[in-house]
């Protein structure tokens, strides 16, 4: 249920992803193919690829500007629309990074200790990882609330950062009595918006995987979906006719999921349809919808990322724009925390 307080807001939809290269079919799944889908009357959709939160690790700077840039390609070829959304990298608009720095001073540390995504990667290492990885959430919470977002399409893995954003949001609002900021509510929904390997389903598919077999990326061509589709991981059983009956069957869930995702159906009325067959039968249907589906994003990526000028002119059109709705956001928190301003 929507908190009350949004009503006071315009719905905006804001998210992003990491220019991390090797995009795969959970990338599109879980996020790409729903943010194209998102557009529309109802929200303003914002996009960004999100270049400050790649640079908490290092990152050599000629791969990350290639990388940025298959971002924004699979982006468009996924079908987001830089004309109906602002679409644009994260380091273009300033008050990205001076709103995360007045958000340090809202969160607290525990808050930052707390966060799993940062236990996970700083490991037993975590004293001489770059403060930045700490304080990503802090930069996450000034992408979402910098646009006033009203919702954010997440993965389970993310829904722990929106909390803190709407943490940071509420104190913030309550520390100055201003409702400032809205209580920024997920969007979780879809059968596929986790996408796991083809060759553990117990596991996310991953670009970092050793096994590429275990994923589709989405520079694959047809030959070689159809081929990671056919060798994927499953049983000897036959298909039920409900998803109850693949309780304990995580890699034919997992295919089932992937399918109704590419049809938009789902995963009963997949299951209505091959119950009782095999993954002899299967396969070949999912890799038929998968070609079908992917081969397009593919030509289309190649296409603009053969230009990389074009690329370059539509993020930096996004980014203006974007700046344009971020400013007065920007401005306005400074004046609530009483920061001198004597221009604009």
């Amino acid at each position: 249920m929507s908190d009350p307080i949004n009503a006071q807001f315009r719905p905006r939809i804001f998210s992003g992803i990491q220019p991390s290269g090797g995009l795969t079919l959970g990338n599109y799944l879980g996020a790409l193919k729903r943010f194209a889908a998102l557009q529309g009357p109802d929200a303003q959709t914002i996009y960004c690829i999100v270049d400050l939160h790649a640079i908490t690790v290092w990152q050599d700077p000629q791969i990350l500007l290639s990388r940025t840039r298959e971002a924004a390609a699979a982006f468009m070829a996924s079908g987001v629309d830089p004309a109906q959304s602002i679409l644009f990298n994260q380091s273009q608009v300033s008050a990205h990074a001076e709103m995360a720095w007045l958000f340090n001073t809202v969160a607290r540390v525990g808050w930052m200790y707390r966060m799993t995504q940062f236990k996970d990667k700083a490991g037993k290492n975590a004293e001489n990882v770059s403060l930045g990885l700490l304080a990503y959430p802090a930069l996450m919470a000034a992408d979402i609330l910098t646009y006033q977002a009203t919702a954010v399409p997440v993965g389970e893995d993310q829904k722990q950062h929106l909390e803190l954003t709407r943490d940071i949001a509420a104190k913030f609002n309550h520390d100055y009595g201003v409702t400032h900021f809205p209580i920024t509510e997920p969007l979780i929904e879809g059968v596929a918006t986790k996408v796991m390997s083809l060759r553990d389903g117990s596991k996310k598919m991953s670009k970092s995987d050793p096994s590429d077999a275990s994923r589709i990326n989405l520079t694959d061509d047809a030959d070689t979906i159809a081929q990671k589709i056919r060798k994927a991981r499953t049983d000897a059983d036959p298909l039920p006719g409900q998803m109850d009956g693949l309780k304990d069957r995580p890699e034919a869930r997992n295919l089932i999921n992937i399918y109704a995702a590419l049809t938009d159906e789902t995963p009963d009325q997949v299951l209505a349809r091959f119950e009782g067959q095999g993954f002899g039968a299967f396969k070949p249907a999912l890799a038929e919808v998968a070609v079908e589906a992917l081969s397009p994003i593919t030509r289309r990526m190649s296409e603009y990322m053969a230009d990389p000028a074009q690329i370059d002119a539509i993020l930096a059109d996004g980014s203006d724009r974007a700046a344009a709705v971020a400013m007065p956001i920007l401005e306005r928190t400074k004046d609530i925390m009483g920061l001198l301003r004597t221009r604009g």
